[in-house]
């Protein structure tokens, strides 16, 4: 069984989902693929121990701090492909941005691979079900532009200059 409660953010209204002991969503209003990776319609409950866990976190977050995502039980529903693209997100630092480009040729060693499509590792970061926990908002495109953020580019830009990423090296 899944559940499901709301958190209000500064980039706008963000909806959690778990099962009992670990978050499986968070999507913001209106993300592209929002709830798409869950088998089944989640059944509100704003008292699951995970969930204060999660708004502890984005509390915190949100007020500046940098907590751990480690801190978290994450289960992210994917195929073996995302799920390797969505843990080697969780390597990107605060502060930092990696191009799609780069990341791709991280997953290709960790798949064992000689290389691999950045469009492919995109549209996996695209697909990512647990945003800002998972940072896709830390990808660039090769020439430092803000594209493909599912959330909407102006959260992305957003995201980026909360956690001190220097806005005037990339495109806008």
């Amino acid at each position: 069984m899944y559940f499901s409660t709301q958190y209000s953010s500064p980039v706008g209204d963000l909806t959690l989902c778990g099962r009992e002991d670990s978050l499986v969503g968070l999507w913001l209003e209106g993300q592209k693929y929002f709830g798409a990776s869950i088998p089944e319609p989640a059944v509100p409950n704003d008292s699951l121990p995970l969930f204060s866990q999660v708004k502890d976190w984005l509390d915190r977050y949100f007020a500046g701090e940098r907590p751990e995502i480690a801190e978290l039980s994450l289960s992210p529903i994917g195929t073996p492909f995302r799920l390797e693209v969505w843990k080697l997100l969780q390597n990107i630092l605060y502060g930092q941005v990696i191009t799609y480009g780069q990341l791709s040729w991280q997953v290709a060693e960790a798949l064992g691979r000689p290389s691999m499509s950045a469009q492919a590792v995109g549209s996996a970061a695209g697909h990512n079900p647990i945003s800002i926990l998972i940072p896709c908002h830390r990808l660039v495109g090769a020439d430092g532009s803000l594209t493909g953020y599912a959330g909407g580019v102006d959260k992305k830009r957003w995201l980026l200059a909360h956690e001190g990423v220097s806005l005037n090296q990339l495109r806008l």
